[in-house]
């Protein structure tokens, strides 16, 4: 367990040094404060995205390690500088129509200016991320190819509503068309644009997935090995992309707990690498496999997420919540899972006896 969280450990040894510097050079005698804060995003952070981790760990198995290693690495570096510092301060730029430098000063400097402006596009963020996750949930338990459920008289059922093509464009553009009308006139336009971005997205990425995976055994050696590359990026992509969607609510969150950037990213830093470390280890010890359920509990979490984010978009959801709820349908489908191993070992002694 700790060759696993090594490197996570490490990282929040460091980001508690950073936020107690930090701290003082902000405020004098304000550090032991910073890293209190730092600590609790971190938790809320773990706390909010183990659903991630399980959906990362399904889509890890079928990459080779070679994409493995670049998700820890490379993938690392997008997560926590591209989404937890870079990400904010761009979406503030383009709606506050300001240069990227202007925001990082006014994040350092002018924290409360700041804050107002990363509120006021909380609601096409949100929107963004929620459908993305939408479209993911309904095409995981849309698939009449599924054999093994969970929560059968729901999941069985779903199962057979992809003979309907594009029902869940459908859903998803029925939920954005209900949503927007609660958002404020002023709104409107960026929820709508943000809601089918996120649709679109999902879609291109998913369709570039299942292009490669059906085209790769046809293709010449040569222009085989560029398709696996080309596969595995796309994967990689696929997965930055599940990621961020994920860590959307966890950011904007964090200004209840702060408003300087810098202990937020060092918080949501810490939070993420434990998550990668998670994420890991479930690839490595085969637990998807062994835990016959926590792939459909994770799935529910992220439908669950998804709902929560677009509430969001009109009425503030606690991060309590948000946390809870993943977490409780992790901890459900892992304690069937169990209960379904112990029920094929009681049949199995049966049949042997």
């Amino acid at each position: 367990m700790i060759h696993y969280f090594l490197s996570s450990y490490i990282i929040t040894i460091a980001g508690i040094i950073a936020a107690y510097f930090w701290g003082n050079h902000v405020h004098a005698g304000s550090g032991l404060q910073c890293v209190f804060i730092a600590l609790v995003l971190g938790v809320l952070e773990v706390s909010l995205s183990f659903d991630n981790a399980v959906v990362n760990a399904m889509k890890l198995e079928k990459m080779s390690e070679v994409w493995r290693h670049r998700f820890i690495t490379w993938g690392i570096l997008i997560a926590v500088f591209g989404m937890r510092f870079l990400f904010p301060i761009l979406v503030v730029a383009i709606f506050a129509k300001l240069s990227m430098l202007d925001v990082f000063n006014m994040a350092t400097t002018n924290v409360d200016k700041y804050a107002y402006y990363l509120h006021q596009t909380h609601a096409p963020i949100v929107t963004f991320g929620g459908l993305f996750l939408v479209m993911l949930f309904l095409n995981y338990f849309f698939n009449h190819e599924k054999t093994v459920h969970w929560i059968k008289p729901i999941e069985a059922p779903l199962s057979h509503l992809d003979h309907l093509r594009g029902i869940e464009i459908i859903i998803s553009l029925g939920l954005l068309l209900a949503i927007q009308n609660f958002v404020p006139a002023e709104q409107k336009v960026h929820v709508l644009i943000a809601g089918i971005s996120g649709i679109i997205t999902y879609l291109l990425i998913d369709g570039l997935a299942h292009f490669l995976e059906k085209h790769e055994e046809l293709r010449a050696a040569k222009c085989d090995v560029q398709s696996v590359a080309c596969s595995g990026f796309v994967s990689f992509m696929y997965l930055e992309l599940i990621d961020a969607s994920f860590s959307l609510d966890g950011v904007l969150g964090a200004f209840a707990l702060s408003k300087d950037i810098i202990i937020i990213t060092i918080g949501l830093s810490i939070g993420a690498m434990f998550v990668r470390s998670l994420t890991i280890m479930l690839v490595e010890k085969k637990t998807l496999a062994q835990f016959l359920y926590l792939e459909h509990g994770a799935h529910w979490a992220i439908g669950a997420l998804a709902v929560l984010m677009l509430i969001s978009t009109v009425r503030e959801v606690p991060e309590v919540i948000t946390g809870l709820i993943g977490l409780g349908f992790i901890l459900a489908a892992f304690i069937s899972s169990v209960v379904h191993n112990k029920k094929i070992k009681q049949s199995e002694s049966c049949e042997n006896a």
